[in-house]
């Protein structure tokens, strides 16, 4: 899998690891046998010339904790301080730290004084190395944009792009119950889709998400300027702008509409500077099909 994901000419790995696995109960120590096959599978990565995010993605549970309880929070910035001591020595060129996967805190302040002293954690051990973060509520565009100043020169901000929900996350089961009845909607927008689609339901939140999205107009021209403030607020910053998840619930999407979708968003991206890691490798997102060790790439998607 790993010399497949090198052979498509991606740069880079986002690594996303169970963070609950590394917290103790007091937080002072890390799983040796977790952290040893962690290291194991980067430095992998590393040996095939890619990049490597090291991607703190914890379950819901862990991130409501973290909202709400200070002693969650010391136990997360002791396990930063561990995981980024164990990775210190790496090039920096070639490995980032991610404080945090979609942050869920609900409050600006308290995401900020987290994200702070995570971001002191990771920096105390690895003076050198980049960091990625991102606003809260699920590291949403519009979250960014309240962000304060940069408490560190060396970071990336980063969003993630699954707008609009009723095209993305269409007839995911972990979705909102309304995204089953927008199952086959396309892109980029065409009314008759839409109107076929409301007219197979009377469930009045899909109505209102299939309304939104017809009258948003979701295409390409829609997507820049969706992203225009965000690439302005990080110009007036001075830091690099980035979105490492992205993509369409292959599921019930049109293949085709997933397709043009992939491209156009991944265009803009490249147009207005902004990286890009897609979500994800191999899974309902996937630019791989197959089960493991016997992959293939999905040579269209790719």
């Amino acid at each position: 899998d790993l010399e497949l994901i090198a052979a498509q000419g991606f740069d880079h790995v986002r690594f996303p690891i169970a963070v609950e696995h590394l917290v103790e109960a007091d937080g002072s120590r890390l799983d040796r046998e977790f952290v040893a096959r962690i290291e194991r599978e980067i430095d992998q990565l590393h040996a095939l010339g890619l990049a490597v995010i090291v991607d703190a993605h914890p379950e819901a549970e862990f991130k409501h904790a973290l909202a709400s309880s200070d002693d969650a929070v010391e136990r997360f910035v002791s396990m930063w301080s561990n995981l980024a001591a164990r990775f210190a020595d790496s090039d920096p060129a070639s490995t980032a730290f991610e404080v945090l996967n979609e942050p869920a805190i609900g409050n600006n302040a308290r995401w900020v004084e987290v994200l702070n002293r995570g971001l002191g954690a990771i920096r105390a051990a690895a003076p050198e190395h980049t960091i990625v973060a991102s606003g809260d509520l699920y590291s949403q565009l519009p979250t960014l944009l309240e962000m304060p100043e940069p408490a560190d020169r060396n970071l990336i901000y980063n969003i993630h792009v699954y707008d609009p929900m009723a095209l993305t996350h269409q007839g995911a089961h972990w979705a909102p119950d309304w995204a089953q009845h927008t199952r086959g909607l396309d892109y980029p927008m065409d009314l008759e889709n839409v109107s076929a689609l409301q007219a197979a339901t009377d469930d009045p939140d899909a109505h209102a998400a299939l309304d939104e999205y017809a009258t948003e107009g979701w295409d390409r021209a829609r997507y820049e300027s969706f992203l225009a403030p965000a690439v302005a607020w990080a110009a007036a910053r001075g830091v690099p702008l980035t979105c490492n998840e992205f993509g369409v619930y292959k599921v019930f999407a049109p293949r085709a509409a997933r397709l043009r979708w992939l491209a156009d968003v991944t265009s803009v991206f490249v147009e207005q500077g902004i990286g890009w890691t897609v979500w994800d490798y191999a899974g309902d997102f996937g630019v791989a099909t197959g089960e493991g060790g016997h992959r293939q790439p999905d040579v269209e998607v790719l």
